[in-house]
């Protein structure tokens, strides 16, 4: 083959790979493009104002998810009417929750050759009172109900709870004092009443206690895992009770809602909702049948909420939490709510 026949074929192979890179350039701007157009029938959503403070209406502040310029805004709804007009904020987050007035906001900062990702603290107006880096992408996020303390769970290795190659790092913020405990790894943990050292200890699913000291959340170690009871003074944990995922604390903390393996159930879709009786370790199942992944929240002492796959990302469905009834869709193209008042 001549030098020139050589330059040839090098050249149509850097025209054609130009070629590949061009029109994925192009599907990805489409793509995003349509993301950004509303879809007709999808939610109305208008900007305003949305505030973290209980005012006498109680309602809800979620990330809204339907297509249009809104998308992945926090916006918010009157509690009582939750299909309603929404009212749209601004502010862009990947994982959200508020409590008495602070918020946090998990958010992706769109770099050059990568996004990197951040928690960022919210007043009642949704200003920011601080911000921090986060080593992996958002998962869940929560505040204790003072207020005081705000948490954030991020995957630092996998993508995904229901295998076992994944790595999460916890992390407790105090709003008051700024101390970072920048993850629960560092907590001593006590297991079947003895300290207990492994090299593979996850923690994941914060949920606090009202008495702004104790919290509850999810250990992973060996292949399982166990609810655990923290306490922030003493820097400890202690394992309750095995197969316990994405623990959320009822208003008056006597349960806890969770995600539970269940066996037979597809490897990749293995969770169902339950609620365990702090008193006695027991739980039961709720009418929620179909896989759950996500921490759920208690929207008042008689109902959960949660998300599920949808057409444009996720949806939000309840059920009650003593097992009866059924589940109910709640609201289409949100996730991450907090009930406010």
């Amino acid at each position: 083959m001549t030098h020139r026949n050589r330059l040839l074929i090098l050249l149509a192979a850097v025209l054609a790979l130009g070629c590949v890179a061009g029109a994925a350039v192009w599907r990805a701007g489409e793509r995003a493009d349509d993301r950004n157009r509303a879809r007709a029938g999808g939610p109305d959503v208008r900007a305003g104002r949305v505030s973290l403070d209980a005012d006498g209406q109680r309602r809800i502040v979620f990330r809204n998810m339907a297509w249009g310029p809104r998308r992945d805004e926090l916006a918010t709804v009157p509690a009582a009417t939750p299909g309603g007009r929404r009212t749209a904020s601004g502010v862009r987050c990947l994982r959200f929750h508020a409590a008495a007035g602070t918020g946090v906001c998990l958010q992706a900062v769109k770099g050059a050759v990568q996004d990197t990702y951040r928690a960022v603290v919210l007043d009642a107006h949704l200003e920011e009172r601080s911000h921090h880096p986060l080593a992996g992408i958002p998962t869940r996020a929560r505040v204790s109900p003072s207020g005081r303390y705000v948490a954030w769970t991020v995957f630092v290795g996998g993508d995904s709870y229901a295998g076992t190659d994944f790595s999460t790092r916890a992390s407790v913020l105090d709003t008051r004092t700024g101390r970072l405990e920048p993850t629960l790894e560092d907590f001593t943990v006590i297991k079947d009443g003895e300290r207990y050292r492994a090299a593979d200890v996850n923690f994941w699913g914060v949920t606090f206690s009202r008495d702004d000291r104790h919290f509850y959340a999810t250990l992973g170690t060996k292949g399982r895992t166990y609810l655990v009871r923290g306490d922030l003074v003493t820097r400890t944990v202690t394992t309750l009770r095995a197969n316990v995922e994405c623990p959320s604390l009822s208003p008056d903390e006597t349960r806890i809602a969770f995600k539970k393996r269940v066996p037979g159930l597809p490897a990749d879709a293995p969770w169902r909702l339950y609620v365990l009786d702090l008193a006695d370790l027991t739980d039961r199942p709720l009418a929620e049948t179909r896989n759950v992944d996500d921490q759920a929240v208690w929207t008042d002492a008689h109902t959960v909420a949660y998300a599920l796959p949808g057409d444009f990302g996720a949806d939000l469905y309840a059920v009650p939490a003593d097992g009866s009834g059924s589940a109910k869709r709640l609201m289409d193209s949100a996730l991450a709510p907090a009930w406010i008042g």
